[in-house]
């Protein structure tokens, strides 16, 4: 947040404490995260309408956002260096991009907008918070207020090149098995009602 006009910036390295300590709920929207996921799949599992074709369009989607996800998480080295090789050469947090492409296509591939608006709903709170909680961190590690991301861009340890190691340290085989268990979901139901072949 900016301070109020007129009010002087505090020096660098002094402490923020309104990023000290971010909002409980925020705080617990950033780690529970995945937990909600599952939650959340129930009800979209329900309301969702598939059919064969909205299922191919969306897959092709989420297939995109998971490609993003992969090759981000093969770059990303968590908590340890400010990662700026790979996707994060152009984006701040290509990791959360690659969930939103994900959301889009689970949201075409069901086939109803108010599945649509319940991915949108969970994805808008549960993303906003991480990077919320993210760049709390950073401004924590880093003492910059201003700009934690600059701070913390000290040179690390990491070569800058794709690592499959990474993408396994970082659990993204995890989220490929979520995607693949959505769409296997999806596809049951389009064929449960029928509606797989139109």
């Amino acid at each position: 947040m900016n301070p109020e006009p007129g009010t002087p910036n505090p020096e660098p390295g002094t402490r923020n404490p309104e990023s000290d300590r971010l909002p409980f709920v925020l705080t617990t929207l950033a780690r529970r995260r995945v937990t909600l996921g599952f939650v959340f799949i129930v009800p979209v599992l329900w309301l969702a309408q598939p059919t064969g074709t909205t299922l191919v369009a969306g897959v092709a989607i989420a297939l995109v956002g998971e490609g993003l996800r992969v090759w981000a998480a093969g770059h990303l080295t968590k908590a340890q260096e400010l990662t700026t090789s790979g996707p994060y050469r152009w984006l701040a947090h290509p990791l959360y991009l690659g969930s939103s492409v994900i959301g889009l296509g689970l949201a075409i591939a069901s086939a109803s907008v108010i599945v649509a608006s319940l991915i949108a709903t969970y994805l808008l709170a549960t993303l906003t918070a991480s990077i919320r909680s993210e760049r709390a961190f950073l401004q924590r590690a880093s003492g910059d207020r201003d700009n934690p991301e600059r701070a913390s861009g000290a040179a690390g340890g990491s070569d800058g090149r794709f690592s499959l190691e990474r993408v396994m340290a970082n659990h993204e085989h995890r989220a490929l098995l979520g995607v693949l268990a959505a769409v296997l979901l999806l596809a049951w139901k389009a064929t449960y009602n029928g509606s797989f072949w139109r």
